[in-house]
């Protein structure tokens, strides 16, 4: 049988239209390719899979930017909750509060640009003095958990501005340290190190909790401060990448810390002018750092609301840690085409958190619309972003333990590792936010000092887990973390049937 095709006969005007329709796609063709390799040229001699991935989350990164600038802008032009005659009133509470978060955001940029800056090149210092790498980050964390119940009381006590101030000396003292090849020496520095790691991830936040309440500003505000705060960690690990290279170029190994110095200096200068705050009233006669001390303990064991937060805490930062150790040695078993430029997909992994901080106030805006209660936003934003970290470390714990190499895994695998990171920035925020909630203002140093104990514990458990087990093993490990995270969290959202209050 004969099949009939039909013709149809067009016009002469609509093949010119045509034509120059596919003359424009070429064009926009060739200019999207002419683009793409101009910005290939930029680049390092990276393999082209590890280019492509650094290129899709620069996009992603704007892609939100433009989004949280939109909704930023219908949050400034939406009409204030107060009425027309507090307008004014809460314009200038407004900037009064910009101001303020301005000015901690500020020293917490510099802190963290100093801190990262440390991180990613110690292993290659430690390396090129030929030393016990193991021994020093064992001793670091072992001093962090050994420090970390004592130091919180002492931040309350002597004041959240001066244990500030000493975090920055003792970082000043331990970078100066460093240039030592002496291994006594650095074992100095690694004990110091443990303090102020604790000093870092208390004096500061409990210092802005604080001042935040002293100055009236509402409680929901403190949401957009560690929002902000998460999405500058972000982009001060990328910037941090590209600054301690250049330093370590020009002056070797030790040039990063020589620059970490210098900006923990000017950190020092930024933190002069700030008032002090302490925990326990400072007029109270019977107030002692024992008394600090014992009431910190007794407050977090005997309320669930605490305990539980500083479980999750655990659970959630030692899984991240965990996988900190786990990601380079994993995608380099892999033996991807063209090697593993690290620093390429380190920065593609801060973008992802970057990109998770500024995805955190759209999260609440979508979960107190349509899912929970307003009061109850923090608990189950918590809850939804461990179970997706949960389901994207488990993800390589299936392949790695099924799937035999293949470029199609390590895109998913490294897809994978986008996700956990974006969750990392989503984290950081809600975190920041369920600790200002539930623990007490007069304790914040002792309690967030005491939460770091479980979690250092939680850290050296998957540190020794990375040398004994296979990776996929110690992903599911991690996968585990984050669910019994999300469990815990999903518990304190059950069981707060009432909007939950702040205690005493």
């Amino acid at each position: 049988k004969l099949s009939v095709i039909p013709v149809k006969i067009r016009s002469s005007s609509q093949s010119v239209s045509e034509s120059k329709c596919a003359k424009e796609s070429i064009v926009s063709l060739c200019f999207r390719s002419t683009m793409l390799g101009r910005v290939r040229q930029i680049l390092p001699d990276w393999p082209k899979w590890a280019v492509d991935v650094l290129l899709v989350m620069t996009m992603l990164l704007i892609i939100t930017l433009a989004l949280s600038s939109l909704l930023q802008n219908d949050d400034a032009t939406t009409p204030g909750d107060s009425s027309a005659t507090e307008n004014s009133k809460g314009i200038k509470q407004r900037k009064h509060f910009e101001n303020f978060r301005k000015q901690y955001i500020a020293v917490y940029l510099v802190i963290m640009l100093a801190d990262w800056m440390q991180g990613t090149h110690m292993y290659t210092l430690y390396l090129s003095y030929n030393v016990n790498i193991s021994a020093l980050f064992l001793t670091g964390f072992l001093s962090g958990a050994f420090f970390a119940p004592f130091l919180g009381s002492a931040v309350d006590k002597f004041g959240r501005k001066n244990s500030c101030i000493v975090y920055c000396l003792l970082e000043i003292i331990i970078n100066v340290l460093e240039h030592s090849s002496d291994f006594r020496i650095l074992l100095v520095g690694r004990v110091l190190g443990g303090i102020s790691t604790n000093l870092l991830f208390s004096a500061f936040e409990s210092w802005m909790t604080t001042e935040h309440r002293k100055n009236g500003f509402p409680e929901e505000w403190l949401s957009r401060v560690y929002s902000v705060a998460s999405i500058g960690n972000g982009a001060t690990a990328i910037l941090a990448g590209i600054v301690s290279q250049m330093l370590e170029d020009s002056f070797g190994h030790i040039g990063p810390f020589q620059g970490a110095i210098a900006l923990t200096m000017l950190a020092l200068l930024m933190i002069l002018p700030w008032e002090e705050n302490y925990g326990e009233s400072t007029n109270n006669a019977e107030s002692s750092l024992f008394s600090q001390f014992t009431l910190g303990w007794k407050t977090t064991v005997s309320h669930p609301q605490i305990w539980k937060i500083g479980l999750v805490q655990a659970l959630s930062e030692g899984a991240m840690y965990t996988f900190v150790f786990m990601w380079v040695p994993t995608l380099l078993l892999l033996d991807p085409p063209g090697g593993l430029p690290t620093g390429c997909i380190f920065s593609a992994m801060m973008m992802s958190i970057t990109i998770g901080g500024m995805l955190y106030p759209l999260m609440q805006e979508v979960f107190s619309r349509s899912i929970v209660p307003k009061q109850l936003v923090p608990e189950a934003c918590a809850a939804a972003v461990y179970l997706l970290a949960s389901v994207s470390m488990a993800v390589p714990a299936v392949l790695l333990s099924r799937i035999k190499g293949g470029g199609h895994l390590i895109i998913i695998i490294i897809s994978s590792f986008m996700v956990v990171e974006g969750c990392v920035g989503l984290f950081i925020p809600i975190a920041g936010t369920l600790r200002s909630k539930y623990v007490p203002d007069a304790l914040q140093g002792a309690i967030l000092n005491i939460f770091r104990l479980p979690l250092n514990a939680v850290v050296v458990g998957g540190t020794f887990a990375t040398d004994i087990f296979e990776p996929a093993i110690v992903f599911k490990l991690v996968s585990v973390s984050f669910l019994a995270a999300a469990c815990l969290q999903g518990s304190l959202l059950v069981n707060s049937t009432k909007q939950p209050h702040k205690i005493d």
